[in-house]
């Protein structure tokens, strides 16, 4: 099991006094907290025309990431795949991988928000064919030569060679948890990401389902599955809880309003509790086992993106948690 952390998404709790400088000076910290911890991944998330800032700036946050980090891995979980132009899209992702060597991986789904979709002019009953001619776009326009591609969505001819490549192609990760989503990935992606809310049973029936679609279809090549728990690492589970309870429960909230274009001015006690049961959080020993479950029910080859950063948590709490998590649980869980 390989072990990252994330996903960055620069929120400005209203209960937070810190400038917006500083949440964006705290992702470059906590990155290089990350490689020192001897993590495996950094993961940044994107969203657009929020209130408190969401991060939506996918390439230039990678580009500086890459800049402060050597090894591990980088990558976009997940880029809203309709909203970009496929071409400045493959630029920007060969160039943030040029600058970390290698160590890009590009996340990618179709989005949900009606307001970032209004606001960019692009049709939501679009969302599917813009995700998969963005996919052919970006692995045309990284090979060797002409693009040789005529894309449905952008304007750009096939005889232009879009600059500049990258050393080897970029990995491609698809998101989604609809069975169409899912297959999706088997076939056109290298990598799949789980989302949160997905039960340990709900995450062995699809990737049981990706491996009899790449069997089925003779779908050679690696393909990784990644998968995202919320959570913390603290002294005790009541003390890591306390942490990262309010974060966790204003991004949820802020979710619910981005998934479905309405505002949500409280989570219900259920939907809490709800997801106090999906988050993973104690003691490194504690943590530890519950992923030790995801290990022996899904498999040696996963990799687990353990979501510390909840908007408003104080920086250093989150850094303690990245070394912990470093430290402590992934000598344990490879």
């Amino acid at each position: 099991m390989e072990l990252g952390t994330g996903l960055f998404t620069c929120q400005q709790r209203p209960d937070d006094d810190r400038s917006m400088t500083d949440l964006y000076q705290d992702v470059l910290e906590l990155g290089e907290a990350i490689e020192d911890a001897g993590l495996d991944s950094a993961w940044v998330s994107e969203h657009h025309f929020a209130e408190d800032g969401y991060l939506s700036a996918t390439m230039p946050t990678l580009g500086a990431l890459a800049g402060v980090t050597e090894e591990i891995e980088i990558g976009t979980c997940i880029a809203l795949a309709p909203l970009y132009d496929g071409v400045r899209l493959a630029e920007d992702a060969a160039t943030v991988d040029l600058l970390a060597e290698g160590r890009l991986t590009l996340g990618l789904a179709i989005g949900s928000n009606p307001r970032e979709f209004d606001a960019f002019g692009v049709p939501r009953d679009e969302r599917v064919d813009r995700l998969e001619d963005q996919i052919d776009l970006c692995r045309n326009a990284w090979s060797a030569g002409p693009l040789e591609y005529d894309a449905q969505f952008h304007d750009v001819s096939p005889d232009v060679s879009v600059t500049p490549k990258p050393e080897d192609d970029v990995p491609i990760m698809l998101g989604g948890k609809a069975k169409p989503a899912v297959r999706r990935a088997a076939r056109t992606a290298d990598a799949w990401c789980a989302p949160s809310s997905l039960s340990l049973r709900g995450l062995e029936k699809r990737v049981e389902d990706i491996r009899s679609v790449r069997e089925d279809e003779g779908l050679d090549g690696e393909f990784t599955i990644y998968v995202i728990k919320h959570g913390f690492v603290g002294d005790s589970r009541e003390a890591a809880w306390e942490t990262m309870r309010d974060g966790y429960f204003y991004i949820q909230r802020r979710y619910a309003e981005i998934f479905s274009g309405e505002p949500v001015d409280e989570l219900s006690a259920e939907r809490k509790a709800e997801l106090k049961s999906e988050a993973i959080f104690g003691t490194p020993e504690q943590v530890t086992a519950e992923l030790e479950t995801y290990r022996e029910a899904l498999g040696d080859d996963i990799h687990m993106i353990f979501r510390t950063y909840h908007p408003g948590t104080a920086p250093d709490a989150m850094r303690d948690s990245i070394y912990r998590l470093g430290e402590d649980v992934a000598p344990e869980v490879r």
